[in-house]
């Protein structure tokens, strides 16, 4: 059972990279630009490569590679040694959602614009925390 499960995180952490996470607008009677991790990327690496480079790893290298390496351990195909390993990448993958939950805090609190929370940013956390679990229980298993 838990091998499927992490299957399917394989397929909604593409979704939630395109997912809207936030709606951001400057005035409140102008309508709200919906931003996804994806398009976040994409203005970030025009502004600030560094700090693209490092959202880069954390919102898609970190958790698709933690969910490939999971899935190899499941099946069989790497050794049950490397879930350390494994694990490690699924705590880099939730740093993340801090950056985005700062970043939010952060632009409520200046009161220039408005940001409104979308959908993307519940199930991108989800699948971080799913995969989190996952790998906590399949190091519970090989115990």
């Amino acid at each position: 059972m838990l091998r499927w499960l992490n299957l399917i995180l394989l397929i909604l952490f593409p979704v939630a990279w395109f997912a809207p996470l936030m709606r951001a607008g400057l005035l409140p009677l102008f309508g709200l630009s919906e931003i996804s991790v994806v398009s976040g990327l994409q203005s970030l690496w025009e502004t600030d490569v560094f700090l693209a480079l490092v959202v880069t790893v954390f919102a898609l290298f970190a958790p698709i590679l933690k969910t490939l390496g999971l899935a190899l351990i499941q099946f069989h195909w790497l050794d049950a040694r490397a879930l350390p390993m494994v694990t490690l990448l699924g705590k880099l993958a939730m740093a993340d959602i801090f950056l985005i939950a700062v970043y939010i805090t952060l632009a409520k609190g200046l009161g220039v614009g408005r940001i409104e929370t979308a959908w993307g940013l519940y199930l991108f956390t989800f699948c971080i925390l799913g995969s989190l679990a996952l790998g906590i229980a399949e190091a519970r298993r090989h115990r």
